[in-house]
């Protein structure tokens, strides 16, 4: 009977850096190969080499293309990865804009910390470079989803749509006759973008996410709240910034303001959209229409009532440019990206409002500003915060409890093993004792670089 063996090298015990490596007697494969965010522990796990030998895997499968789940790639390659990385075609035309804007931040970040000297590393050193995404890309292969692929004698996968964001999966994997799923990030139900999430129907081993796994989506009046919101930006002259992240939820918020725009209920207000690897990725859901809602008219209408920046001298004129105005920058968690740029000139004015509309991992920028942060440091300095916070829990892309419940309810049979992934420690905990309850399943919550081994 063959023995396979499960390394969990990521997003165990937290939300981030996603890894999973099947080890069989014959194919080894690894699902997802994101990095860690969050608190300074985990950015460091991302420097650190693979507890496995990369150069014996044989295959990359991504559940979708967010950094997370994509980001360690160049430094698999860096330790001798030598073969395939699959994903749906949408997944890897966002995965390929996220790594080379990634690369591309990395290399301008080090050479600013390396002038200013506001780093103890001497010299502060790329995460990966532009060239190293490049190389990434090049071993990408697109496949098609809802269709069994092989992989080797024995296995074989299959993509199944998702939600969550564009080309997102999650993976159905059979090996040796026994059936993995991996949820990846697990869509919902209503999404103003895309279609509901499809439902694994047999899964003998299961590893799910847990992300909102203690939670439940507030019923919050998302129209109500941004028309408030943005009366209240006109009224005092002032600037609304909203971090965003690039994929899907840049897309959501767009729609949302050309739709309140086009039923009247905001009047003409400047909205500046500056976020290059957001501006990519309209282009994806251009090329790829089937995968999502929005029709090209409606598609064309929202990106002309919008200010597209496209040089970094356009977004100096927009932080000068004293009209009430709406702005949408990455990142999502304010990690970096265009939006400290706008938090370094605004953050302290008692006109700006800040609007946090996506999970904020702990550690991060976003998750201080949600827990009252009196002052926020970047770019060497600590800078006050004035500004009002607000959130917008309703627009993430995560299902949250009775969302993951609601997704597992088509299965026709009781998991051999469900493995809680992508949580904090609360979240998996929490979702644990409500599948125990609900289901009576078997469940268990691994910790990083644990390995299971499974007979097959």
């Amino acid at each position: 009977m063959p023995t396979i063996k499960i390394h969990f090298l990521g997003a165990s015990g937290t939300v981030t850096g996603s890894k999973f490596m099947i080890e069989t007697p014959t194919y080894n494969l690894m699902v997802d190969c994101g990095v860690f965010q969050g608190i300074k522990a985990l950015r460091e796990e991302n420097w650190k080499n693979l507890a496995v030998d990369a150069s014996t895997i044989d295959a990359v499968l991504l559940t979708h293309g967010h950094l997370d789940h994509t980001g360690y790639l160049p430094r698999l390659l860096q330790q001798g990865f030598k073969g395939k990385i699959i994903g749906t075609s949408p997944t890897l035309a966002i995965a390929e804009i996220i790594l080379k804007d990634s690369a591309k931040i990395n290399e301008e970040e080090a050479e600013k910390a390396n002038q200013e000297q506001y780093t103890k590393h001497h010299p502060a050193l790329a995460y990966f470079t532009v060239q190293e995404a490049e190389n990434t890309i090049k071993r990408f292969q697109s496949l098609a989803h809802e269709v069994w692929h092989p992989l080797a004698e024995n296995i074989r996968f299959r993509f199944q749509y998702n939600g969550h964001i564009l080309g997102a999966t999650f993976i159905e994997l059979e090996i040796f006759g026994k059936t993995m799923v991996f949820s990846g990030d697990i869509g919902r139900r209503e999404d103003l973008l895309l279609y509901p999430p499809q439902k694994p129907k047999w899964a003998d081993f299961l590893f799910l996410e847990s992300t909102y796994g203690n939670k439940l989506h507030p019923k919050e009046n998302v129209t109500e709240k941004l028309v408030e919101l943005i009366n209240q930006t006109i009224h005092q002259k002032g600037t609304l910034i909203i971090p965003s992240f690039a994929v899907e939820r840049l897309q959501t918020l767009m729609f949302l303001l050309w739709k309140l725009y086009d039923e009247r209920k905001i009047p003409a207000i400047p909205i500046f959209i500056d976020s290059p690897m957001g501006n990519n990725v309209l282009s994806v859901f251009e090329q790829y229409s089937a995968w999502h809602k929005i029709t090209r008219s409606q598609f064309s209408q929202m990106n002309d009532r919008m200010n597209i920046i496209t040089s970094y001298k356009e977004t100096w004129e927009t932080i000068d440019d004293p009209r009430p105005k709406i702005v949408i920058a990455g990142s999502g968690m304010v990690t970096g990206g265009r939006v400290l740029t706008y938090l370094q000139q605004l953050i302290d004015k008692p006109t700006t409002s800040i609007m946090l509309v996506g999970y904020q991992a702990e550690g991060t920028r976003g998750r201080q500003l949600l827990e009252g942060a009196k002052e926020l440091k970047f770019f060497g300095k600590y800078y006050p915060v004035k500004a009002k916070i607000h959130q917008l829990e309703s627009l993430s892309a995560h299902a949250d409890q009775a969302g993951i419940l609601d997704w597992l309810r088509n299965l026709k049979n009781i998991p051999e093993q469900t493995f809680l992934i992508h949580g904090e420690p609360t979240a998996l905990d929490s979702l644990r004792v409500k599948l125990k309850d609900t289901f009576k399943w078997n469940v268990t919550i691994p910790q990083l670089r644990e390995v299971v081994e499974i007979s097959v």
